[in-house]
């Protein structure tokens, strides 16, 4: 890829909050003070994209796919593979359009995720134990049967979707000197990193992966994409074994630092989130706060850190 184009530039991001815009939530942006267990010295404010329709920040990117795609691309049905979240945003822009919609899982998706698609209309089918080994098949079935294909993170309409978070925060707070976001296969943080950095540069952006699923982390120290040879996470929405190139691209140029959580971590984020402010999120959505919560990301006095909580559930509060 040639490092001096931007495979999604800003304004391919704005035109996406246009597409999407009266279709998914602008989630809001909240000042987690006062608490009765601070972190840390700066000022926290929390992204709570955990209240986004369908429960996460994917609606977006599947959102601005759907929208992107021929008449004759949608009415041949769609097709995804998921740990949840990204194929409920699939059911859910399916649902919209009024068309078939497909999604493979592994058979770690929590239960009460699955339970959620019915609502949606989309036919579920479990496969394999990671998202890897569900995607394989959505990828043949797709072939098979002349459905379109979705993928959660490498392509570039998803990843300015999901870029449309990053506009709304510096909108939001422009003077936002670091920012937490979690990473999955990187499709959130590559839209937001291209966001982010063509606004505000000097913002530190700060990825969050579990220690079980160093994805991300181990390809930029190999300086090529690694398959992990197995995961150990229960934070299934944050753990492929592989990313993408062009993932792996932005990531490289737009993200400061990679830090690593345990799933204690985020548990521990978790039920700070659900004490502190009511707030039910799902291990992978509590992985920035668990940055700040193990100090391995520390804001000085008079610092505003965002935090973004990308997802709903209560395996958190387990």
């Amino acid at each position: 890829m040639d490092g001096n184009r931007d495979p999604v530039p800003l304004d391919q991001i704005r035109a996406a909050a246009e597409r999407i815009a009266g279709r998914v939530r602008r989630t809001p942006l909240l000042a987690a003070g006062p608490l009765k267990q601070p972190l840390g010295d700066g000022e926290l404010l929390l992204k709570l994209e955990c209240l986004q329709v369908t429960g996460s920040f994917k609606a977006r990117g599947a959102t601005n796919k759907l929208l992107s795609l021929s008449d004759d691309q949608v009415r041949r049905g769609v097709i995804t593979a998921s740990g949840g979240n990204h194929g409920l945003a699939v059911a859910y822009a399916a649902w919209q359009a009024g068309t078939r919609a497909v999604i493979y899982l592994p058979e770690s998706t929590p239960p009460s995720k699955v339970a959620k698609f019915g609502t949606w209309g989309a036919e579920v089918r479990v496969e394999g134990a990671v998202w890897d080994d569900a995607n394989s098949v959505a990828l043949a079935t797709a072939d098979r049967d002349g459905l379109t294909y979705l993928h959660p993170f490498a392509d570039s309409a998803v990843i300015a979707g999901q870029g449309t978070v990053g506009l709304e925060i510096i909108d939001d707070a422009p003077d936002t000197d670091i920012l937490l976001v979690a990473i999955g296969g990187g499709g959130l943080i590559s839209g937001i990193g291209s966001a982010v950095k063509a606004l505000k540069p000097e913002t530190r952006l700060v990825g969050v992966e579990p220690i079980g699923a160093p994805t991300l982390k181990n390809s930029l120290a190999a300086g090529e994409l690694v398959t992990l040879p197995e995961i150990r996470t229960e934070a299934g929405t944050l753990a492929p074994r592989r990313s993408e190139a062009v993932n792996l691209e932005i990531i490289g140029r737009t993200v400061d630092e990679i830090v690593l959580v345990s799933d204690d971590d985020m548990r521990r984020a978790a039920r700070w989130l659900w004490f502190e402010l009511g707030i039910a999120a799902e291990l992978s959505g509590a992985a920035a706060l668990a940055a700040l919560m193990t100090g391995q990301v520390q804001a000085e006095s008079g610092q505003r850190v965002v935090a973004l909580i990308c997802g709903a559930g209560t395996d958190g509060l387990a």
